[in-house]
């Protein structure tokens, strides 16, 4: 059996019948009284978006921002940290200068955390304080 000819007016090659092949215009050039409207309608719509997109890079880092991911990452820390209190709840000795105490492991090492914290928060504070009372003298 054999197929079907293809209709008499497309070719078999899907080209011009002349052979020779043909490319559209560019959108808006040489098209009816409607369509370069769209044309312009077409570059208002892409210069929106790049606005919307310029408007959007600006807010994406934001204190908030910063905030949200921050808390997440600290949520996540307090889970691990946790669960690793939990499985290490065998008690140990532990001595600092003229203290001796029994903690747990992951307690001991929850308090070192805190601690250490308080310590950077402190540094940080103090640098805040700083810098603010060099920005009040530079504006006097």
């Amino acid at each position: 059996m054999t197929n079907p000819d293809p209709q008499p007016h497309q070719p078999v090659g899907g080209g011009d019948p002349l052979g020779q092949s043909h490319t559209p215009e560019p959108f808006g050039e040489n098209q009816a009284d409607g369509e370069p409207q769209a044309d312009t309608d077409h570059q208002a719509l892409l210069a929106e978006r790049d606005d919307l997109r310029t408007k959007i890079k600006k807010v994406e880092h934001t204190r908030t921002r910063a905030t949200f991911y921050g808390l997440v990452i600290g949520a996540l820390i307090t889970i691990l940290l946790l669960v690793f209190i939990l499985q290490n709840l065998e008690s140990q000795t532990i001595m600092l200068l003229f203290w001796e105490v029994n903690l747990p492991l992951g307690v001991s090492l929850l308090i070192a955390a805190i601690a250490g914290a308080l310590i950077v928060a402190f540094a940080g504070g103090l640098r805040m304080w700083q810098l603010s009372r060099a920005l009040k003298r530079a504006k006097r």
